[in-house]
């Protein structure tokens, strides 16, 4: 879907700079800072506040169109919210699942950004079992 197309659906007054942000976010495969979005914004001799990226950035988040994730350095990324999986988790004793969205989000950025890997899949297994059945015991 086209930059203009995901601000109209989702409310948002269509400019320039929110075209522009959206944009740079979808031709990025990597999560990127405030900073480096304005820094992109320079090299094309772009005239942006840095405040107005940071701006943008919120309201896109508050309207679920990107992810905010923290890095370990304690800077915030942003990526275009994309298809996410979810995880099951199965109690071992009564076999009741629980749906669960992803949790790796946050790993995989801290892998891509540390070793350069643009990551292609994962598995994720965790066990346990459920409040009812610890109760039980």
């Amino acid at each position: 879907m086209e930059p203009k197309e995901i601000l109209k659906n989702k409310g948002i007054k269509i400019t320039k700079g929110r075209t522009e942000i959206l944009s740079i976010l979808k031709n990025s495969e990597n999560s990127l800072s405030a900073e480096k979005i304005y820094q992109i914004y320079k090299s094309n001799n772009i005239n942006i506040n840095l405040s107005t990226v940071y701006r943008t950035l919120e309201l896109f988040e508050e309207k679920e169109i990107i992810e905010k994730i923290t890095l370990n350095d304690g800077v915030f990324s942003y990526k275009l919210k994309g298809k996410t999986h979810r995880h099951h988790l199965e109690c071992d004793i009564c076999h009741k699942e629980v749906e669960i969205p992803c949790p790796m989000l946050q790993i995989q950025e801290l892998v891509q950004n540390a070793t350069g890997f643009t990551l292609t899949d994962h598995d994720l297994v965790m066990k346990g079992v459920c409040k009812d059945c610890k109760k039980k015991q």
